[in-house]
């Protein structure tokens, strides 16, 4: 059985796990935009990809599944993954699954703002959040919110683009270098028009947390797994332990009725006074999932074993408490030859 990771990205840990999986009963390929990932030297097999929004993109990988027998294709990063759902289909005629959600469930988790409303029609706790600048700054007249106040782009993952407006001279300037920052980035493709392309949201005072809410391949709900946010470092998570915290847990179990996502779905909360308020959904593996699979938690091993027809072990996916985790600094020589 062959994996292919496309966006890969710094995410070299993923094609480990991947490769642990499978053993000698197949191999891990990877695909970028450019070389410049240690991943592509971890891979079995590496190529460079066009860019996701050329023409080109999926018409090169459905190719390359093809000659090199790809059996489960995996998007690592949140722009690929509306373009891959919406060919899947096409992926399935060649013999290859990709393992993504629906459409409208990428969309939402994408668009921030789709994130926003979606979670509050649903009655889930949230930060007053608003599209509009006029709007926000017309929320802190009337003290519906209060400085700091958190200024992101709508669509984009990590820090790109985040600021924190500690009072209306600093939440226009960011509004500018922001919207700046997000047009001369890849975040380009996804925003909206000009005026839109930012949300605010209330600052919240509470404890972070991450956590992976795991469903199987029909979106039927398996697991919630916990962790808690020690140090953050360009919007991702650096230290990180996982905790056994139900009120979250129910709270996901719920949401993940709802979207019936695939595989993984990455969510950021917040606790305040006891109450969950989620901030974002990711409908994939993020940044903070080596957390739980240093707790025990083997998601690609599931994967696998579901492609295969088998059936998986609750324990699989289940990870201890307690176990903190710290990502660092790895310094790997490469021979450039």
């Amino acid at each position: 059985m062959n994996v292919l990771l496309t966006s890969v990205g710094r995410r070299a840990y993923m094609v480990k796990y991947f490769k642990q999986t499978l053993g000698e009963d197949g191999e891990v390929h990877v695909c970028n935009s450019d070389d410049k990932t240690v991943a592509f030297h971890y891979a079995d097999k590496s190529v460079i990809s066009p860019l996701i929004y050329d023409d080109g993109y999926i018409p090169f990988l459905l190719n390359y599944c093809r000659e090199n027998r790809i059996d489960i294709l995996i998007s690592l990063f949140d722009i690929d993954l509306l373009v891959l759902s919406k060919n899947k289909e096409k992926f399935a005629e060649i013999g290859t699954r990709v393992i993504v959600s629906d459409p409208e469930t990428i969309e939402i988790c994408n668009d921030k703002w789709k994130t926003y409303n979606f979670l509050k029609k649903n009655g889930f706790n949230v930060p007053k959040t608003y599209l509009k600048l006029e709007d926000t700054i017309l929320a802190l007249d009337r003290g519906e919110i209060k400085y700091p106040v958190i200024v992101k782009p709508r669509f984009g993952c990590g820090s790109i683009a985040m600021s924190i407006a500690e009072d209306e001279m600093a939440l226009l300037y960011y509004f500018r270098r922001n919207t700046r920052t997000i047009n001369k980035s890849y975040l380009k493709y996804e925003s909206a028009s000009e005026d839109e392309k930012i949300i605010y949201q209330e600052f919240l005072p509470g404890q972070e947390y991450g956590a992976d809410v795991i469903n199987d391949l029909n979106g039927n709900y398996k697991n919630v797994i916990v962790k808690k946010k020690i140090a953050m470092r360009a919007g991702e998570t650096d230290i990180s332990e996982t905790v056994d915290e139900p009120v979250i847990k129910r709270e996901l179990e719920r949401l993940s009725s709802l979207t019936r996502h695939i595989a993984n779905m990455d969510c950021d909360v917040f606790l305040v006074d006891g109450k969950p308020y989620i901030l974002e959904m990711n409908a994939r593996f993020g940044g903070g999932y080596p957390f739980s699979h240093m707790g025990g938690c083997d998601l690609p091993g599931a994967i696998v074993e579901w492609c295969r027809g088998n059936e998986v072990k609750d324990s699989i996916l289940t990870s201890s408490t307690g176990v903190r985790g710290y990502k660092e600094l790895v310094i790997t020589n490469v021979n450039s030859n």
